[in-house]
């Protein structure tokens, strides 16, 4: 039944309801730690080990999603938030070193338009990018992600299924997303497929949300953001437009809202509870404005899938007009502005269009605020311009990237670093050597980062090295928690290795290192439920 719900339910769907199985909250440490909420009784049910495998299940099915995306700007961005929190949340012990050491604590992203996120057993949290392209703040980021950090560091899974003893883990999270599939899809197929079993239903019930349960992820969660230096504000505004949503028909644009039901109760308490921490710990935002207001125009951009939306976008630089002064917008609308003609830029960037983009990038940079953080966004934006055809850019604005290039490839951030060895490949091979030399100390260091690894694999078979490109991609599989295909890749890897003049006896070392530690993995992920 496991496999034939996977094969059959859309894996993002099946988001939808790991999201309602894990977000029932309970209380760690006990309800006395927190004054106010009820205690919502243990985690014996399910070991670390055990969750942390059931997480890796739907973490590997959903990585298989066409809907699955790494940005490297993106992933940068929503990591210098979540790493606050996590830290916070560490030094609060909501995460206990345990915790921390054996749980994935990975984001995922899916390209999805809809305003959703969700938590997964074993550390893995999750946003769509609808959610983040409709935020007007960092802090409205923030306290989604400390939000399902609480869930995540309560192992609500864990106590949930403390109450359906009969069946495995598996079995009970496959019936929920089973269930909550049929709940959200149109196909009579998937409808069936959530069937399977005949309990389903009855424990989707069993694991239904509660006040107390919500109240909790709640207070933790701003507890976390206070902690972390974030403006707990940033809950009451999402509260505030996650209500207005609650109030129309959304059409399935907020499955948010079915998982996390909006109340006037959790709204009153979080303003309380701010009230209660003072304006001291109402801090201003880490993270400034101008820089949320790009990221969050990206996430718009990148969730479109169709051209024509595209067009529309960057119909915005085709006006005659030069675009508003920064001098003469309030702040508020200075960020609206810098917004839109971010998301014009890329979206003329992503239609091949190298002249409007370039206009547009010059009308960002002659709008945007001088400070660091934003200056950077734009010189990103500007490495994106590498990635299109060089024939289809000016001679000037070639040799002005490929200084940017230069620089981006010994930088130590990942987006930099990951768009510059991209770039690298349309300019020279002296570059591209320079950018394997990095990828490589980024991959000893970062071992599961799969971007990173593919990107290098492209880089290998630019420099007709096959079978250090075949490793590198059963590497990147592998970060995918594919080991069957990491496998498949490495033993690839090995006959060209092992081809006449392709000898490299250390790469060939290497290869039959990793291939027996696959193996290994391979095997353990075969294993049966206990």
């Amino acid at each position: 039944m496991r496999t034939n719900l996977l094969q059959r339910c859309r894996p993002w769907l099946l988001v939808l309801g790991l999201a309602v199985l894990v977000l029932p909250a309970a209380t760690l440490p006990t309800a006395a730690a927190t004054p106010n909420l009820p205690a919502l009784g243990g985690a014996s049910a399910l070991s670390l080990a055990q969750e942390r495998r059931l997480g890796d299940e739907i973490a590997r099915s959903l990585y298989r999603s066409p809907d699955f995306i790494d940005d490297p700007l993106l992933h940068d961005y929503l990591q210098s938030i979540w790493q606050p929190l996590m830290q916070a949340a560490q030094r609060r012990g909501e995460v206990s070193p345990e915790l921390a050491e054996r749980f994935a604590w990975e984001l995922l992203f899916s390209r999805e338009r809809s305003v959703n996120a969700f938590a997964l057993p074993g550390g893995y949290l999750g946003l769509h990018l609808g959610l983040l392209a409709i935020s007007t703040s960092a802090d409205e980021i923030a306290a989604v992600l400390a939000h399902e950090l609480a869930h995540v560091s309560q192992r609500h899974i864990a106590r949930r299924i403390e109450h359906g003893q009969q069946q495995t883990p598996w079995v009970i999270g496959a019936m929920i997303l089973g269930a909550l599939a049929a709940n959200a899809a149109r196909n009579a197929d998937i409808a069936n497929a959530a069937m399977a079993g005949g309990q389903a239903v009855a424990l989707q019930g069993q694991l239904a949300f509660s006040r107390d349960m919500e109240r909790e992820a709640d207070r933790v969660g701003l507890d976390i953001m206070a902690e972390a230096g974030f403006d707990g504000r940033g809950f009451v505004t999402l509260f505030s437009k996650l209500q207005a949503a609650a109030r129309l028909n959304d059409g399935g644009s907020f499955p948010y809202l079915r998982t996390h039901p909006m109340t006037a109760e959790r709204s009153a308490d979080i303003e309380a509870r701010l009230h209660d921490l003072g304006p001291a710990r109402q801090a201003q935002s880490p993270v400034p404005a101008p820089v949320h207001a790009l990221m969050a125009a990206r996430a718009r951009v990148l969730s479109e899938t169709g051209s024509d939306r595209l067009q529309a976008l960057a119909a915005t630089l085709r006006a005659s007009s030069a675009g508003r002064s920064a001098s003469h917008l309030p702040t508020a609308l200075e960020n609206e502005e810098l917004g839109r003609l971010y998301a014009a830029t890329l979206a003329a960037a992503r239609l091949r269009e190298p002249a409007l983009a370039l206009h547009g990038l010059q009308r960002l940079q002659a709008l945007a605020p001088t400070e660091p953080a934003t200056q950077e966004k734009l010189r990103w934006l500007q490495l994106e311009l590498l990635l299109l055809p060089a024939q289809a850019l000016p001679l000037a604005q070639q040799q002005q990237l490929g200084t940017l290039l230069q620089a981006a490839l010994q930088s130590d951030r990942r987006a930099a670093l990951l768009l510059g060895a991209q770039a690298s490949l349309q300019h020279g091979t002296e570059l591209q050597r320079l950018a394997i030399a990095r990828l490589q100390a980024r991959t000893s260091l970062h071992p599961n980062d799969a971007l990173a690894w593919q990107t290098l694999a492209g880089l290998h078979l630019a420099q007709q090295q096959p079978v250090r490109a075949a490793r590198a991609e059963a590497e990147a599989r592998l970060a995918l928690l594919d080991a069957p295909g990491a496998l498949e890749r490495l033993r690839a890897a090995r006959r060209l290795g092992q081809a006449p003049g392709a000898a490299d006896h250390i790469e060939q070392s290497i290869i039959d290192a990793r291939l027996r530690h696959v193996e290994e993995v391979a095997r353990l992920q075969a294993l049966p439920w206990q």
